[in-house]
């Protein structure tokens, strides 16, 4: 006779099973039928039992995430953010709601904005530039905080550690001094005569200090002149040209900052109109007719910004989830531009771009 498997469940071993049956064999002849029905009621209870957990979770109704986003304006790449999310299986709309606070690159406001997704009670909030990281550093330190692409984190106060942030925060990090020391040897590559380099930063940027750092240690090993001049707001953006323009320099960089993402394209026509070759930190600049563009895969960072808001949602702490640094790098060299500045940009660095501008 073929033996009959029985289902387990926990607390309750094979040989109690055993018991119970032979207990049920030895029931008087008059009420054999009853101690069939018994046996089978027995065992259909536990196959019946054992799926009791898995329907219950099944019926149990799931609650949205709530995600606050502070940026200090709106970014045309929140797709990727999305994309990154969905592809750990939170879709809008069924278990992940979006609360956006823009501050429309009115920086001051980012406090304010920081305070509403508090009292929102948002589960996690996601932050672009350092002043929205701070202004949400100094709104909560309970609430789980991912920043994307910040400068850097250590020298900024946010986390204690890249490997073990610690507080209430983690994400992923441009490593903006190596990031700008990487922009001057890249220029000095694509102009060999490059002599006074202008760096445009932002004191208020609590990264900037040691990325001018780093630009000043590779500049002298170029034999550099640095010219760093300070903007803390689109409005310096014109008497800084201007400053540019005086003082001769022959070549820009500027440092990764919300200020010169939303006046990139006056930047753009600025070193196009005055002939100057120019690197930032952004892809998008030689887009727009600068000269070269290196930064972190934008994807790449909401990829890994993503999947921290999925463990956070799943129960991990901050504190343990170590800062994640960029991977994959973008190289993109407008050859028209070059073009029109009578550059001829080698053949080797040419190469190695990621896209080339005809």
């Amino acid at each position: 006779m073929r033996r009959r498997e029985t289902p387990s469940l926990p607390g309750l071993t094979r040989q109690s099973i055993l018991l119970r049956t032979k207990m049920d064999a030895r029931v008087k002849p008059a009420h054999d039928g009853l101690a069939v029905l018994g046996r089978r009621a027995f065992l259909t209870l536990l196959a019946g039992a054992a799926a009791w957990p898995v329907r219950a979770r099944a019926q149990q109704p799931k609650r949205s995430a709530r995600i606050g986003v502070l940026w200090p304006n709106p970014p045309a790449t929140f797709a990727a953010m999305r994309q990154g999310l969905a592809d750990f299986g939170y879709l809008e709309g069924q278990n992940i709601a979006f609360e956006f606070r823009w501050a429309e690159g009115k920086l001051d406001q980012l406090p304010e904005l920081a305070a509403e997704l508090v009292r929102l009670q948002a589960d996690v909030i996601v932050t672009l530039a350092p002043q929205a990281t701070l202004a949400a550093k100094q709104a909560t330190q309970t609430i789980p905080i991912v920043f994307v692409a910040m400068g850097d984190p250590v020298a900024s106060g946010v986390v204690a550690r890249l490997a073990q942030p610690g507080g209430n925060m983690t994400g992923t990090t441009r490593m903006l001094p190596e990031m700008s020391a990487k922009h001057v040897e890249l220029l000095k590559e694509a102009v060999p005569s490059l002599a006074k380099l202008a760096v445009l930063w932002n004191p208020t940027n609590s990264s900037h200090t040691p990325a001018l750092q780093a630009v000043h240690t590779v500049a002298r090993a170029s034999s550099l002149e640095v010219q760093p001049l300070e903007v803390r707001a689109a409005t310096e953006l014109d008497g800084t040209f201007e400053v540019i323009v005086r003082e001769k320099a022959d070549g820009l960089l500027f440092i990764a900052d919300p200020v010169f993402f939303i006046g990139l394209k006056r930047m753009a026509d600025f070193v196009v109109s005055s002939r100057l070759p120019a690197i930032a930190n952004f892809t998008e600049f030689p887009k727009l007719g600068g000269l070269i563009g290196y930064a972190p895969s934008i994807p790449d960072e909401f990829r890994h910004a993503a999947n921290h808001i999925d463990k956070i949602l799943k129960g991990a702490k901050p504190a343990d989830l170590p800062v994640e640094q960029p991977t994959r790098f973008q190289l993109v060299i407008n050859l028209a531009t070059a073009r029109a500045l009578g550059l001829e940009i080698p053949p080797m660095l040419l190469a190695r771009a990621d896209e080339v501008i005809e």
